[in-house]
């Protein structure tokens, strides 16, 4: 229906020519305020099966990254190292910004891949077929942390999230103290204490290898439960960007966790 502000029936001048009559402020005022058409792509809530497309999507361009950075390791060694700040400084912005970026979490997952790449080949000249290991225990971590929280055996609660957190922030300093005493030369073990000291028969590496591998899984977990609560309250479809990034990140982490915790056991 028309809008009787803007009607084109027109009216005649003296001279037989048609005019159509100017529209008083009131009118333009009701016009501007008449509701928009709403946007259907912004209407579209999140579902878990866009959230595994955009998810299988990201993990694409993660593993033609990595085939880069497995490639290129013998002509460009330090590649990956580089891939690797980049990497982190792209992630520290995904995961600050108000709003998913694909375009972002687009880039984080190749950079990401090259560095992935890179250290895989370096690790496996060191230790042949270790990276076959990690990734086949890598992925039986997530086919059985996707298992329990598809049964409803596994949940996320605050009280355990409380727990997971206190724990996370415990390991990290405990990572950038090691980092730090390997960077000042006072311990020399290609993996600091988590190579040098020993508990038992074990060396400190592969407790800790085995912790970080339980925490990998509940931080799954919280992804998965973010994933699955936003498709419930139908919240805006680009948050299943964001759900993705956190899963690709966690798989990563426990990527190299794994392949770290073989290293040192194998050693």
């Amino acid at each position: 229906m028309a809008n009787p502000a803007f009607s084109t029936n027109p009216a005649f001048n003296g001279k037989g020519v048609p005019t159509v009559p100017t529209p008083t402020a009131e009118q333009l005022q009701q016009h501007f305020e008449l509701p928009s058409a709403p946007d259907p792509a912004a209407a579209a809530p999140m579902t878990i099966d866009g959230t595994v497309r955009v998810s299988l999507g990201t993990f694409a361009v993660l593993l033609v990254g990595a085939a880069i950075g497995w490639l290129t390791m013998a002509a460009v060694p330090l590649l990956w190292a580089g891939a690797a700040l980049v990497g982190f400084v792209l992630a520290m912005i995904n995961i600050f910004k108000k709003e998913p970026s694909p375009a972002l979490i687009l880039a984080y997952a190749g950079v990401q891949g090259v560095f992935l790449g890179g250290i895989s080949s370096f690790y496996e000249v060191m230790f042949p077929g270790i990276v076959t290991q990690a990734v086949l225990a890598t992925f039986c971590v997530v086919a059985v942390t996707l298992v329990l929280f598809a049964s409803g055996k596994v949940r996320a609660s605050a009280k355990a999230t409380k727990i997971f957190l206190i724990i996370m922030c415990g390991y990290l300093l405990f990572s950038l103290v090691n980092v730090g005493l390997m960077l000042f030369g006072v311990n020399d073990d290609p993996w600091g204490l988590r190579g040098s000291v020993m508990v038992g028969p074990f060396p400190l590496g592969v407790i800790l290898g085995v912790l970080a591998v339980l925490l990998g899984a509940y931080s799954l977990v919280m992804d998965f439960d973010f994933i699955q609560k936003g498709a419930q309250n139908r919240i805006p479809k680009k948050y299943e960007w964001t759900g993705a990034f956190g899963v690709m990140v966690t798989i990563i982490w426990l990527y190299l966790e794994i392949l770290r915790l073989i290293a040192i056991a194998r050693r």
